[in-house]
C-alpha cells in the first residue's frame, strides 16, 4: 500500500484529502505542522509528500528544501491558491515534482497524483545485475530491488557496458525485440549513474496521442489551447538535472523528432503556448523495438536526432539467443511470485524445465516472466509440471511455423467451432447478445497482456490499427460505466 503525507494547517482541507486517498486505497498520513512532517520525514519513508505553500513559521518553499535534504526522490507537490508564474518556477527549482492550485479539480488530483505516484516508482525500483565474474546473481528479497538475470556470454557484455558507461553523462540507444527488458537496462544504468538522486521519468512514445505529446513532453502554458485551464509541467522540465527514458521513440512523429533534436542541442525547452525558452539539463536514454537503420533510411527517423541520441549504442538480445539463461530466469520468477503471493516456495519439475527451454519464447522475457506467473497461481501444489505451462509443444510450435497463412485460420476456426455450441446452448439466458463485445474485449486485454501494455505491439499482434484499438477501448470502459 502506497504511502502519502499530506502537510497543510486546514483541517478542513486534511480531512476533505485524507477521505479521498483512503477511499483509493492508500495509507494516509496528514500533519498541520511542516516542522512535525520533517521530522516523520527523517524517521519513516512515504511514497508521496503533498505540502502546502502559505503555513506559519516554515512556508512550503522551504519546508520542501528541508524535505528534498532528508529524501531526494520522494515526489513533492506544491498545493498554493497563489498560482503565480514566479510561484511555479521556484518550486520546480527547488526540486517539486508538480503544484496544485487551490480549489482542486478532482480529475486534475487524481492524473497529477497517479503521475507522482508512477514516477515514484520508476526512481525507487533499483536495478541490480551481476558484476562479478562467475555472476550468477543473488536474488534479493528487498522490496523495490528488482534483477536482470542471466550469465550466458551475451548478457555478460552487457553487464560490463552498463557498468562502463552508467557514470558517462551521454544519451544511450537501446534496442532489442519487445519485452527483452530495455526499460529495466534503462532503469539499471540510471540506478549507477550520477543522478541517480535526481527524477527518472519513462515515457512510451507508442502511448501517448500525437495530438498531445509536445505539451506531454514540454508542457504548456494556461491558454496555449482549449481546456488548457492551468500550466502544465512537462516531462522533460520535471526531469531537469535527472533521466528521461523515451522508449518505442521510433513512434514518435518526425515533427517532434526535430523538437526535441533542437531541445538536446539548445539544453532548453519552450511550453506550448509559451513566449521563453526554459533552460534543461537532461540525459536521454532511448529505446526502440524496431530496425532503426532501416527506420532512418525510410526517412521515418531523423538521422541527425538517430546519431546525437546514439553516443552508445546496446542491444539486448532475444531470449530464444540465450536459452541456457531461461533456468536462472524461472528460478528468479518462481522466487519472487511466490514471495509476492505469499505462497509456499514452488518447484519447477525438470520435464516443465526441459518444455520451458526448447520454447522459441517470441515474447521474451516478459511472455516467460507471465508463464511462470499463471503457473504459480494456476498449479496445484507447489510443484509446477509441464501440464501447468500454457505454451505449445516445440514440435507443435515448429508445425504452425511451417502453416501457410489459410492452415493457419482453417485450425482456428476448427478451434472456435469447438466453442459455439457451448454459447449457443445458452441462448436462453441472453448471454449470446454480449457474446461478440465479449470475444473482442477478451482478445483486446489479452493483447495487451501478452505485450505487456504496449498498445502498438497489441494493435499489430490484432490486425488493427492503434487509433482502433484506443477506440475500442474507449467503448468498453463506456460500456463498464453504464
Amino acid at each position: 500500500m502506497e504511502k502519502i503525507l499530506l502537510i497543510d494547517d486546514d483541517e478542513g482541507l486534511l480531512h476533505f484529502l485524507s477521505r479521498f486517498f483512503l477511499r483509493k486505497g492508500f495509507d494516509v498520513t496528514a500533519l498541520a505542522n511542516a516542522r512535525t512532517a520533517i521530522d516523520a520525514i527523517s524517521r519513516e519513508n512515504f511514497d508521496l509528500v503533498m505540502l502546502d505553500y502559505k503555513m506559519p513559521e516554515l512556508n512550503g518553499l522551504d519546508a520542501l528544501d528541508e524535505i528534498k535534504k532528508i529524501d531526494a526522490k520522494t515526489p513533492v507537490i506544491l498545493m498554493t491558491a497563489y498560482g503565480t508564474t514566479d510561484l511555479t518556477i521556484e518550486a520546480m527549482k527547488r526540486g517539486a515534482y508538480d503544484y496544485l492550485v487551490k480549489p482542486f479539480d478532482q480529475m486534475d488530483l487524481t492524473r497529477i497524483v497517479g503521475e507522482a505516484l508512477a514516477v515514484n516508482r520508476q526512481m525507487k525500483d533499483v536495478v541490480g545485475f551481476p558484476v562479478a565474474d562467475p555472476p550468477p546473481p543473488s536474488f534479493s528479497k528487498t522490496k523495490g530491488t528488482l534483477q536482470i538475470i542471466g550469465n550466458s556470454r551475451k548478457m555478460q557484455e552487457i553487464y560490463k557496458l552498463i557498468g562502463q558507461i552508467a557514470e558517462k553523462d551521454v544519451s544511450i540507444f537501446i534496442t532489442g525485440e519487445s519485452g527483452t527488458g530495455k526499460e529495466l537496462v534503462a532503469k539499471a544504468i540510471y540506478h549507477h549513474s550520477r543522478r541517480k538522486e535526481k527524477p527518472f521519468i519513462a515515457v512510451n512514445c507508442a502511448a501517448i496521442p500525437e495530438a498531445l505529446f509536445e505539451s506531454e513532453l514540454f508542457g504548456h502554458e494556461r491558454g496555449a489551447f482549449t481546456g488548457a485551464e492551468r500550466t502544465v509541467i512537462g516531462k522533460m522540465e520535471r526531469c531537469d538535472r535527472g533521466t528521461l527514458f523515451l522508449d518505442e521513440i521510433t513512434e514518435m512523429s518526425l515533427p517532434l523528432q526535430a523538437k526535441l533534436l533542437r531541445a538536446i542541442q539548445e539544453k532548453e525547452i519552450e511550453r506550448v503556448g509559451g513566449s521563453g525558452t526554459i533552460s534543461v539539463d537532461v540525459r536521454i536514454l532511448a529505446a526502440t523495438n524496431k530496425d532503426i537503420e532501416k527506420e532512418v533510411e525510410a526517412g521515418r527517423f531523423r538521422q541527425d536526432l538517430y546519431w546525437r541520441l546514439k553516443v552508445i549504442s546496446l542491444h539486448i538480445p532475444p531470449l530464444r539467443e540465450r536459452a541456457q539463461d531461461i533456468p536462472l530466469l524461472v528460478d528468479y520468477f518462481l522466487d519472487r511470485f511466490c514471495t509476492e503471493y505469499n505462497l509456499a516456495q514452488c518447484f519447477i519439475k525438470d520435464s516443465a524445465l526441459k518444455k520451458l527451454s526448447a520454447y522459441s519464447w517470441p515474447g521474451n522475457v516478459r511472455e516467460l516472466e507471465n508463464c511462470v506467473r499463471r503457473a504459480v497461481l494456476l498449479s496445484a501444489g507447489n510443484v509446477i509440471a509441464e501440464k501447468d505451462l500454457m505454451i505449445p509443444e516445440a514440435e507443435e510450435e515448429k508445425r504452425l511455423s511451417d502453416l501457410s497463412r489459410e492452415q493457419l485460420l482453417n485450425r482456428l476456426r476448427e478451434k472456435l467451432e469447438n466453442i459455439v455450441p457451448d454459447i449457443l446452448r445458452l441462448s436462453d439466458q441472453d448471454i449470446h447478445a454480449n457474446i461478440i463485445e465479449l470475444v473482442e474485449e477478451t482478445l483486446i486485454h489479452a493483447a495487451l497482456r501478452e505485450c505487456g501494455d504496449n498498445q502498438v505491439q497489441a494493435a499489430k499482434m490484432l490486425g488493427i490499427s492503434r487509433n482502433t484499438l484506443r477506440h475500442r477501448l474507449k467503448k468498453q470502459q463506456d460500456r463498464q460505466t453504464e
